[in-house]
């Protein structure tokens, strides 16, 4: 594994690149460290996993055709896991084919990218991408926030009936004991 990273991080994102050639994995890293992001590159589906497994990534650009282990079956891995599930992936493809998009985009990547690409469209999809996950994120963060609220409330609201209950009972005793006392006065007002 090689990491790349300016000296000026500008977004300071995680990005693992996997591509089978490592002539390409290294223009990628050395160009996406240029736009400020810290690269890791692995040249293997299962490298590649691993790296996933052990540390955090923001996004992964994954080449659709990797030996060994296809881009597709790597991305069926990341999304098969709970843990990383959500984690953005860019399909890269030397297929121009419409067909390739498809298969990339159906089998779960938030965006595909066909070879040879240019550099600035790439980090304006990797922005892209990486901005829809952080909304997506802070909204999940929102929801999660919201249903502890919700939770909280709903406990009060128990605590509330349990006490309302309670009140009724005694309003109910306080009743009984009255018309007792009126009972008692009125036998002793007749005797």
């Amino acid at each position: 594994m090689e990491l790349f990273g300016s000296k000026e991080m500008r977004c300071g994102a995680t990005i693992l690149a996997v591509d089978g050639n490592r002539t390409n994995l290294g223009v990628i890293g050395r160009r996406l460290a240029h736009f400020g992001y810290v690269t890791a590159l692995s040249d293997t589906g299962s490298d590649a996993l691993g790296l996933i497994a052990g540390r955090g990534f923001d996004l992964v650009l994954l080449d659709m055709d990797l030996p060994g282990m296809t881009g597709l079956r790597v991305l069926q891995e990341i999304r098969g896991a709970p843990a990383t599930a959500d984690l953005p992936v860019i399909m890269l493809t030397a297929r121009s084919d419409p067909a390739a998009a498809v298969q990339a985009l159906a089998g779960g990547a938030d965006d595909h990218v066909a070879k040879p690409f240019d550099f600035d469209v790439l980090a304006a999809r990797i922005e892209r991408v990486l901005a829809r996950h952080r909304r997506l994120t802070a909204l999940q963060r929102a929801n999660q926030t919201l249903d502890a609220r919700i939770a909280t409330r709903a406990v009060e609201l128990g605590e509330m009936r349990s006490e309302l209950a309670e009140t009724r009972a005694d309003r109910l005793r306080l009743i009984a004991s009255i018309q007792a006392l009126n009972d008692r006065m009125e036998l002793l007002g007749s005797a």
